[in-house]
């Protein structure tokens, strides 16, 4: 860990921050001022939707003015929008509050790149150890972010602007990090330069498909059930204090592996960690399903957090061997986009199962994602010669 890679892992700890923030407060946010109840999570949606539609335009940015200045244009945004945000809740409009999340986009579709950035940042022996390192920042979030939105909900008179105030200051402090961070300088203008191969050619490889279905998934199984629990916590009687309680234990399970998930990924391979993330998604389940007192709501979300880390972080190093360092740009792009693309779907349905079909219901569909990765594992297990398999 180096000083480039400790600022990384701090600007990943204030990335989500943001994010758990959202997730505690935008869909309540949303309950209170949205037309009808099924609506309650499109602000939420609203925010991956925007991160998808910015994957382009970050990708462009990434590549015209490097990662420095892209991640302080995205910090930039994030802070306008807060404040945006901020305006819409008190001012009670809710379509306003959706387009708020929406800009907010572009700032996650940035914050997404801080993990391919660690690998950059790190020895070509030590980039699985840089990837989940710098990850593992996170566990700022999971202890700032829960108390951040309950002690500034009440901030302002009304409920949560103060939550929004503050992840503007957030994003404050963040510019201040990376401003401190140093990249290689852009050779963009080597009239040499290699272009690499086109998009097509890189999403067609195996290890591409099943990295970038990994993450998606993976993804979305801890975007369906973590935006749905605060309103699923309400329905069932328990405070707000408890949800930011089982929010921080989730984002603790998301984050805290990290510090020993690359060394698990070197010892034992990227599949059986993939595997073994996918086994912990369908355990989560399997307590939810149990009943909804707080310690099952807890325990349920810090296992969906485990199982992320271990499948989120084994895809992002089985994706770095898919692409070369000249088409880094584009296919982070497509990864990401594919990530936001499967997030804003489950953004929305979280929202919709939740309140119109209860909680049981929102985890056995959630059962179908936990399927598919599991079986695009065994078809990648299947595509490599088995003198090979033991190197992923």
């Amino acid at each position: 860990m180096n000083r480039n890679l400790w600022l990384l892992a701090a600007a990943q700890g204030l990335f989500l921050t943001n994010n758990v923030t959202f997730i505690a407060i935008n869909g309540l946010v949303g309950l209170s001022l949205a037309p009808m109840g099924w609506m309650a999570t499109l602000p939420v949606m609203g925010y991956v939707v925007g991160g998808a539609l910015s994957t382009g335009l970050v990708a462009r940015t990434q590549h015209r003015f490097g990662r420095k200045v892209s991640f302080q244009l995205g910090l930039l945004v994030a802070f306008a929008s807060a404040l945006l945000c901020a305006y819409a809740a008190l001012s009670h409009q809710f379509w306003l509050l959706v387009a708020g999340t929406l800009i907010a986009g572009y700032y996650s579709a940035n914050g997404q790149l801080y993990r391919f950035a660690a690998a950059e940042l790190a020895a070509p022996d030590y980039q699985e150890k840089a990837v989940s390192l710098v990850m593992a920042g996170g566990l700022l979030g999971a202890v700032i972010g829960p108390n951040l939105a309950k002690h500034s909900k009440s901030l302002v008179s009304v409920p949560f602007v103060g939550a929004y105030l503050a992840l503007a200051a957030v994003a404050l402090l963040c510019m201040l990090l990376i401003a401190g961070l140093q990249f290689a300088p852009l050779s963009n203008k080597d009239g040499n330069r290699k272009v690499g191969r086109p998009l097509w050619v890189i999403v067609r490889q195996p290890v591409f498909i099943v990295s970038t279905a990994g993450a998606a998934l993976g993804y979305g199984v801890m975007n369906l059930l973590m935006a749905a629990t605060p309103l699923a916590m309400q329905v069932c009687g328990l405070p707000f204090e408890d949800a930011a309680l089982t929010l921080q234990w989730h984002v603790i399970g998301m984050f805290a592996p990290g510090f020993f998930t690359g060394h698990l990924i070197r010892r034992f391979g990227v599949l059986p960690m993939m595997s073994l993330g996918v086994l912990l998604n369908a355990a989560c389940i399997a307590v939810a399903l149990t009943g909804v007192e707080l310690h099952q709501f807890v325990l349920a979300l810090f296992l969906l957090g485990v199982g992320w880390n271990f499948l989120f972080t084994a895809c992002t190093t089985l994706s770095l061997r898919a692409y070369r360092p000249e088409e880094k740009d584009r296919a982070q792009a497509a990864i990401n986009f594919c990530v936001f693309a499967v997030m804003a779907v489950t953004s929305f349905a979280s929202g919709a199962l939740v309140t119109t079909q209860g909680w049981t219901w929102l985890n056995l569909g959630a059962l179908i994602p936990v399927l598919l990765t599991g079986l695009a594992l065994v078809w990648l297990a299947l595509q490599r010669p088995a003198s090979d398999s033991h190197s992923i």
